[in-house]
């Protein structure tokens, strides 16, 4: 049996400390959300490693660096209601539970927005709901939204899902540069979204968030 406590304990102390993340909520969420019971079982024991994880369909798990400190730029406050984009199974949308005060997760695979729910139901976290749908599309109804968090790369953000946030609100995600990739973090003041520069990561590109190629006469 891995002693997956001790694994989180490690990943916060290796992967997260040393990444400038300090905020209390963060790393109290990080060592208490079993990380391990939100990935396929044949990767459970890669759960802790510090790198993305491969949910196959082109889709992965962030690594903790590039959640953790995606969370620390956000400023989140507990009276915030968060969206997270491509949830996948669940474990970015548990962490944000532990921070905010509602996370609606937006997943674009039927079955894997049922085992996200089922999951999150399972873990007690009864304070998110994770719906099925396109990820670009992301879920109006319950919007707008304080904080809305993109759990992979982008070339571009809609501006349907950028009318999703309200004024004053954040949103972070992987704009994928070339073979690289850079998080920004956008805040929404007089209705635009300003972004500006985060950190470095990578992370594969999310299905629909493809620049849509300009056609000039």
């Amino acid at each position: 049996m891995s002693d997956f406590a001790s694994r989180r304990t490690m990943m916060v102390d290796t992967q997260i400390r040393p990444s400038d993340v300090t905020k209390f909520p963060i790393i109290d969420a990080m060592l208490h959300v079993p990380r391990e019971n939100f990935v396929p079982d044949y990767l459970r024991e890669a759960a802790y490693i510090g790198e993305n994880l491969d949910l196959g369909d082109g889709r992965v798990m962030l690594e903790p660096r590039t959640l953790a400190k995606m969370l620390d730029a956000l400023e989140i406050e507990p009276a915030q209601v968060a969206l997270d984009i491509g949830c996948g199974l669940g474990y970015s949308t548990a962490v944000l539970a532990h921070l905010c005060d509602f996370v609606v997760g937006v997943e674009d695979d039927e079955a894997r927005a049922e085992e996200a729910q089922a999951l999150l139901s399972g873990q007690g976290v009864d304070n998110a709901a994770v719906m099925h749908a396109p990820l670009i599309e992301g879920s109006a109804k319950s919007g707008p939204y304080d904080i809305i968090m993109l759990q992979g790369a982008v070339e571009d953000v809609p501006a349907a899902l950028l009318e999703q946030l309200r004024e004053g609100g954040r949103i972070a995600c992987v704009f994928a540069e070339g073979a690289l990739g850079v998080v920004k973090i956008g805040h929404k003041i007089d209705g635009v979204v300003n972004w500006r520069f985060g950190f470095n990561a990578g992370a594969p590109l999310l299905p629909g968030f493809k620049k849509q190629p300009v056609f000039a006469l």
